[in-house]
C-alpha cells in the first residue's frame, strides 16, 4: 500500500484537485476561450494534413482550414435559420387551427365528463369541478405571470454580448490554429524526457478516444434525425423537418431526450380524439428512445475504446455526480484514467 500512496502519486492527485479547482472557477467566464481552444484541437489535423499534403507553411493551412470552418458554419447556419424561420411561419399561420382543434377537445371533455357523472355522486362530481377549476386557474396564473415581452426583451437586450462572444470566439480559434505547436513546445518545457514520453502517449491515446467520443455522439444524433425524420415525414409531413431538428437538438439532453418533444405532443392528440395519429407518435417516441438507450453504449464503445458497461456506467454515474455536462465529462474522465494508466503515469499494481 505504501508503493500506491507513494509521494509522486500524491502530487498528481493534489495537482489535478487545484487544477479541477481553478477551472470550476474559470470556466464559466472563459467559455468562448475554452471552445475555440477545442475546436482548434479538433481541427489541427486537418491544419497538418493540408500542411503535408499541399505542401504550404502552417500559416496558410491555417488560413484554408479557418475559411473553410467558417463556410460551414455560415452555411450550416444560413440553412438551420431559414427553415426553421420557414416552419414556424407555418405553424404560425395554422395557430388559429390549434386553438379551435384545443377549444374543441375541451368541449369533448367536457361533453364526456358530464355524461360519464350523470351516475355518480353529486360530492364526487363538486370535487372534480372544484379541482378542474383550481388547475385552470393555476395555469392561468402560470401564464400571466411568464412575462413573454421580457423574456424576449432580455434576449434581444443579449444579442450584443453573444455577438461579442462570438467574434471572441472566432478570433481566439485563429490564433490557438495557429499557436498549438508553440503552447505544445512550451509545455514539455517543464518536463522531464521521461515524463514527455509518457504525456505524449496519453495526450495521443486523449486526442484519438475524444475525437472518436464525439464522432460516435455525431453518429447517433444523426441515427436520431434520420429515424425522427422518416417517421414524421409518415406521421406529419408539414412539420416533420422543424419538429426532427426540434427532437434531435433535445436528444442531447440526457434521460429527457425526444421524449421531452413527442410524450407531450402524442398526449395531446390522445385527448382529442386524434387515437391514430397519438399511437403513432408514441411509437416513434418509443423507437427513439430504444435506439438512443441500446446504440448508443455500443457506438461509443466502439469509437472511445471502452467496452459498453464501462461507457454506460460513466455516463450514468456523470451525469448524476455533474449534471447534464457530466454524461459528456465521464468518459472522458474514464478515458483519460485509462490513458493515464497506460502511459505509466498512474500505477495501480497493488494487491489486498
Amino acid at each position: 500500500m505504501s508503493k500506491f500512496f507513494s509521494s509522486r502519486f500524491i502530487i498528481i492527485i493534489v495537482t489535478l484537485a487545484i487544477i479541477i479547482g481553478i477551472s470550476l472557477w474559470v470556466l464559466p467566464n472563459a467559455v468562448p476561450l475554452i471552445i475555440a481552444f477545442i475546436t482548434a484541437l479538433i481541427l489541427d489535423p486537418l491544419v497538418r494534413l493540408a500542411t503535408r499534403r499541399l505542401n504550404i507553411k502552417r500559416s496558410l493551412a491555417v488560413l484554408l482550414t479557418f475559411i473553410l470552418f467558417l463556410c460551414f458554419l455560415g452555411a450550416s447556419s444560413y440553412f438551420i435559420v431559414t427553415k426553421v424561420v420557414t416552419e414556424v411561419v407555418k405553424i404560425g399561420e395554422n395557430a388559429p387551427v390549434y386553438i379551435n382543434e384545443i377549444s374543441d377537445a375541451f368541449s369533448k371533455l367536457e361533453a364526456n365528463f358530464s355524461d360519464a357523472s350523470e351516475d355518480l355522486p353529486q360530492e364526487f362530481v363538486d370535487e372534480i369541478n372544484n379541482q378542474v377549476t383550481v388547475l385552470l386557474s393555476d395555469a392561468k396564473n402560470v401564464l400571466t405571470e411568464y412575462d413573454t415581452v421580457k423574456k424576449l426583451t432580455g434576449i434581444i437586450a443579449n444579442i450584443p454580448n453573444y455577438l461579442v462572444s462570438l467574434v471572441v470566439y472566432l478570433i481566439a480559434l485563429f490564433l490557438f490554429m495557429i499557436a498549438i505547436p508553440n503552447i505544445k513546445k512550451e509545455f514539455y518545457t517543464f518536463l522531464t524526457p521521461e515524463t514527455a514520453d509518457k504525456v505524449t502517449f496519453m495526450t495521443s491515446r486523449l486526442s484519438y478516444v475524444i475525437s472518436g467520443f464525439f464522432k460516435a455522439q455525431f453518429l447517433v444524433s444523426i441515427i436520431i434525425f434520420i429515424v425522427s425524420f422518416i417517421g414524421l415525414l409518415i406521421i406529419a409531413p408539414e412539420v416533420a423537418f422543424i419538429m426532427s431538428l426540434i427532437i434531435w437538438i433535445i436528444d442531447f439532453i440526457p434521460i429527457i431526450g425526444s421524449i421531452a418533444i413527442l410524450a407531450p405532443w402524442s398526449i395531446f392528440h390522445l385527448l382529442t380524439g386524434d387515437i391514430a395519429l397519438g399511437t403513432k407518435l408514441a411509437i416513434l417516441a418509443a423507437i427513439l428512445l430504444i435506439i438512443r438507450r441500446t446504440v448508443e453504449p455500443k457506438v461509443m464503445g466502439h469509437h472511445i475504446g471502452l467496452s459498453p458497461l464501462s461507457t454506460l456506467i460513466a455516463m450514468y454515474l456523470g451525469l448524476k455526480l455533474l449534471g447534464f455536462l457530466g454524461f459528456f465529462i465521464g468518459p472522458v474522465i474514464l478515458i483519460a484514467f485509462n490513458s493515464a494508466r497506460e502511459a505509466g503515469i498512474i500505477k495501480l499494481n497493488f494487491k489486498i
